[in-house]
């Protein structure tokens, strides 16, 4: 599923070419990801500015706001033909944009506020400061992996990312936020800018369907330390990467770097 580092890849590709453009026509097939309802029809409206919103790709229209999460398996491509697992196309002069999902786990949504789904989310990783992350973060009784999953604390962090920051800030992901010491607090903001940001320069991670719009693939899947290397040794210490399930996800870690 797309994090915040291959939505904002997309973002960045998007912003320069849709800002300012009129849609000219709009077409939308039956699919899941509409959760029963189309948009209204926006042909004639002009995109003010494309945004990122924690995983959602925002469209501030001069008559509403487009919401769009790629769910596991959505792209949005331009100038691609249409096909059976294409779910959305809106049209602009000289280019298309198609919102392909094969797997219809994505969604689209429409207001004329931004959505409450979406407006209900947390602060974004990347604007946060130190001292907001630790006090929002000590509200919580749960485990770190179960924090930085829920998008009510921080809006865009997944799986992947989740992994990846709590190796780098050497933190079990079974350790408990409310006996957290501040100093692992600070690490654990500090570097989640850092990861968060490499992530983005290396066009995000591609596991399995993520390509950015013009259908590349990530390269940061290259750097990953321990997401998706079980039973590989640690780049850190050479102990055997270790997964266990936690929360019903996949979890990745160290047992030496990442003691419990």
């Amino acid at each position: 599923m797309p994090e915040l580092p291959e939505v904002e890849t997309i973002v960045r590709a998007l912003a320069p070419r849709l800002r300012g453009q009129r849609i000219v026509a709009t077409n939308y097939w039956p699919s899941r990801i509409f959760r029963g309802s189309f948009p209204p029809e926006v042909a004639g409206a002009t995109v003010l500015r494309v945004r990122r919103y924690g995983k959602f790709i925002i469209a501030d229209l001069d008559r509403g706001f487009l919401g769009i999460h790629l769910g596991m398996t959505g792209k949005l491509l331009f100038d691609v033909t249409i096909h059976k697992h294409t779910r959305a196309t809106w049209d602009f002069s000289g280019f298309r944009l198609c919102l392909e999902d094969i797997r219809q786990f994505g969604r689209v949504l429409w207001g004329q506020t931004l959505p409450e789904p979406i407006a209900m989310l947390g602060p974004d990783p990347l604007e946060v400061s130190c001292q907001e992350f630790i006090r929002l973060g000590q509200g919580y009784r749960t485990t770190l992996k179960g924090l930085l999953l829920n998008q009510r604390f921080l809006r865009g962090l997944g799986n992947i990312y989740t992994d990846e920051l709590l190796f780098r800030s050497r933190l079990h992901p079974c350790r408990r936020t409310e006996v957290l010491p501040v100093a692992e607090w600070e690490t654990l903001w500090r570097e989640m800018g850092v990861l968060l940001n490499a992530a983005i320069e290396m066009g995000g991670s591609s596991i399995s369907d993520y390509v950015n719009t013009a259908g590349e693939k990530g390269r940061f899947q290259l750097q990953h330390r321990v997401y998706g290397r079980e039973g590989k040794p640690c780049a850190r210490c050479g102990s055997p990467v270790q997964k266990i399930t936690l929360l019903q996800r996949g979890t990745h870690f160290c047992p030496v770097c990442q003691p419990a």
